[in-house]
C-alpha cells in the first residue's frame, strides 16, 4: 500500500509522537512493511484483519526481542521481520486456509 510523500511524513510524525508517549524513544517503525502487511491481510482475510495482524506481529516481535536492556535495535528489527514473514505466509492461505507450513516457533529459533 504505497502512500504518497505527505502521508508518509504524517505517519512518521505520528509514529514519533506515539513512540514518545509510549516511552519507546529508540523505536524505528518500518512503515512500508507494516502498510504492506496490513494491505495483504485485509485483502487475504477481511478488512478488519489489518490492525489485528499488525498488532499481533508487533507483540510477537516484542516478546522475542526482549524488553529494556535485553533487547537491541538489531534484535527488534530481526524479530519484526520474522513475525511479519509468518503473517505474510499465513495470508497466502487466505481466510479459510490453515496455518503456514512454518510457524512462528519454527522461525523464532
Amino acid at each position: 500500500m504505497p502512500a504518497n510523500e505527505d502521508e508518509m511524513q504524517i505517519l512518521d510524525q505520528w509514529s514519533n509522537r506515539l513512540a514518545q508517549a509510549l516511552q519507546i524513544l529508540d523505536l524505528k517503525v518500518d512503515h512500508d512493511l507494516l502498510l504492506d502487511l496490513a494491505r495483504k491481510s485485509a485483502d487475504s482475510v477481511t478488512h478488519a484483519a489489518a490492525p489485528i495482524t499488525t498488532f499481533m506481529v508487533g507483540y510477537a516481535a516484542g516478546l522475542e526481542a526482549g524488553t529494556g536492556s535485553a533487547g537491541t535495535k538489531e534484535a527488534s528489527a530481526t524479530s519484526i521481520t520474522k513475525a511479519a514473514d509468518v503473517a505474510f505466509q499465513l495470508c497466502e492461505d487466505g481466510q479459510d486456509g490453515g496455518p503456514a507450513s512454518k510457524g512462528w516457533a519454527d522461525t523464532a529459533q
